[in-house]
């Protein structure tokens, strides 16, 4: 069964905050994808059931925001989850996942902003989900992060942030930015905290400075991980795909 046959939904909230690495994974896999980009005005669907999978990726505001769409994602997800639909969530993405599956979303102690090591926790879904090295260098923004939801399997945590993935059946959230490329990664190294202040002060934030030259070491394995990661999430969809034309035919 070739990749083609899937159909993808990827929710973006804001028009900075875009696929990048995920969407050329799915171009380069040829995968039709519908892109609902919430700042462009596009309304986000409550019925999942026309996409074989669906990601949501990060944004700027808070999961408590008074902000329209925010629900309607969550209704979204919890459509997806019942129907089995494969969800990936990716930092505001994975906490609006585990909000819809009934986990809190609270502050973290700290800011986590930049390039940090997560390590996961060596379990086999953690190694199917991650790989088989258990440190990872993976880059991070967020003021906020997920408790776990009742059932889901905690895969990895940081120094900064305890809860930096979970998987529940075929779904997982996570707090890093597994998408990044270098250009959006360039973007975001022009709003990163700068040398002197406050933010740049804390020990789990990094300078403008810092970041960049952290991206030279460490995007490539970034996006071979990314590879992994969605090429994993691409054939739960296609197993689910499968199974349902099987079941229809019996």
């Amino acid at each position: 069964m070739s990749l083609h046959q899937l159909r993808v939904l990827v929710i973006q909230p804001e028009t900075q905050d875009d696929a990048a690495s995920l969407g050329r994974h799915l171009r380069l896999r040829g995968v039709p994808t519908d892109l609902c980009e919430v700042e462009a005005g596009a309304e986000v669907p409550l019925d999942a059931s026309p996409w074989h999978a669906v990601a949501v990726l990060g944004g700027t505001m808070s999961v408590h925001d008074d902000l329209p769409f925010l629900p309607r994602v969550r209704a979204l997800l919890r459509d997806a989850v019942a129907r089995d639909i494969p969800v990936l969530g990716h930092c505001l993405g994975g906490q609006l996942l585990a909000q819809a599956l009934g986990g809190r979303v609270v502050d973290n102690p700290n800011p986590e902003i930049g390039w940090w090591p997560v390590q996961h926790n060596g379990s086999a879904l953690a190694r199917d989900w991650l790989g088989e090295e258990a440190l990872m260098m993976l880059f991070h923004w967020h003021f906020q992060t997920f408790e776990l939801p009742a059932q889901a399997q905690l895969l990895a945590r940081s120094a900064a942030c305890r809860h930096q993935a979970f998987a529940l059946g075929p779904h997982l959230g996570m707090q890093f930015h597994v998408e990044v490329d270098a250009a959006k990664l360039a973007r975001w190294c022009q709003e990163a905290p700068p040398s002197g202040s406050p933010l740049a002060a804390l020990p789990s934030v990094q300078t403008p400075e810092r970041m960049r030259a952290d991206t030279w070491v460490h995007l490539d394995a970034c996006q071979r991980l990314a590879t992994r990661l969605y090429d994993r999430w691409l054939a739960l969809a296609r197993a689910r795909l499968v199974l349902g034309r099987l079941t229809a035919r019996t």
